[in-house]
C-alpha cells in the first residue's frame, strides 16, 4: 500500500476519531438531551463529510493529481474505520463503565422525541405504545449494539468512500 494514503488515512482516522469523541463528550456535558437533536446529528456528519472531501483532495494533490477509484476508496475507508472504532469505544466506555445511567436517560430523551414525532404524524395510539414497548426493551448504548452500529458505519464508510473515489479518480484510471 502507498505510504502517503496509509499515512493520510490514520491521520485523518484520527482526527475523525477525535472530533467525534469532543462532540460525544461536550453532549455528554452539556445536556444529554442533544443526543436527539436532528440537527446536531445532521451537523457532524456534514463535518464528517468536509473531512472526507479534504482527505481526498489532499491525497490527490499529494499524489500529483492522479488518483486511482481504489487509492480514492481506500484512503477513506482507513480513515472512517478509524474514526468510526475509536468513536465506538468512546461510547463503549463513556455509556458503559463511566456513567453507565446516562444511557437511560438518553433513552428516556430518545422515546420522548420519538413520540412527540409520531403524535406530530397522526400515529395511532396503539402504534405508539407499542414503538415505546420496544424502545424501552432495547439498550441502545450497550456493548452489543454499539459494536453492531460500527459495523453499519463500516458499510456507510465503505459507501460514501465509493462516491468519493468515483468523483475523484482520474477518469482514465478506469476504476482501477
Amino acid at each position: 500500500m502507498n505510504e502517503v494514503i496509509k499515512k493520510n488515512g490514520i491521520n485523518y482516522g484520527i482526527i475523525l476519531g477525535v472530533i467525534s469523541i469532543l462532540i460525544t463528550a461536550s453532549i455528554y456535558a452539556i445536556d444529554l438531551k442533544l443526543f436527539t437533536n436532528m440537527w446536531i446529528g445532521i451537523s457532524s456528519l456534514v463535518i464528517f463529510l468536509i473531512v472526507g472531501i479534504v482527505l481526498v483532495s489532499k491525497t490527490k494533490k499529494q499524489l500529483n493529481g492522479f488518483i486511482t477509484f481504489k487509492e480514492a476508496f481506500t484512503v477513506y475507508f482507513i480513515a472512517g474505520a478509524i474514526g468510526a472504532t475509536m468513536s465506538v469505544l468512546f461510547n463503549i466506555l463513556l455509556f458503559n463503565v463511566i456513567d453507565p445511567e446516562a444511557k437511560g436517560v438518553v433513552n428516556e430523551h430518545a422515546i420522548e422525541y420519538a413520540v412527540q414525532m409520531m403524535k406530530k404524524f397522526n400515529t395511532p395510539t396503539e402504534a405508539i405504545t407499542k414503538a415505546v414497548e420496544d424502545m424501552q426493551k432495547n439498550d441502545n448504548y450497550s456493548v452489543m449494539n454499539l459494536l453492531k452500529g460500527l459495523v453499519f458505519s463500516f458499510v456507510f464508510s465503505a459507501i460514501f468512500g465509493a462516491l468519493l473515489a468515483l468523483i475523484f479518480r482520474n477518469k482514465t484510471s478506469n476504476l482501477e
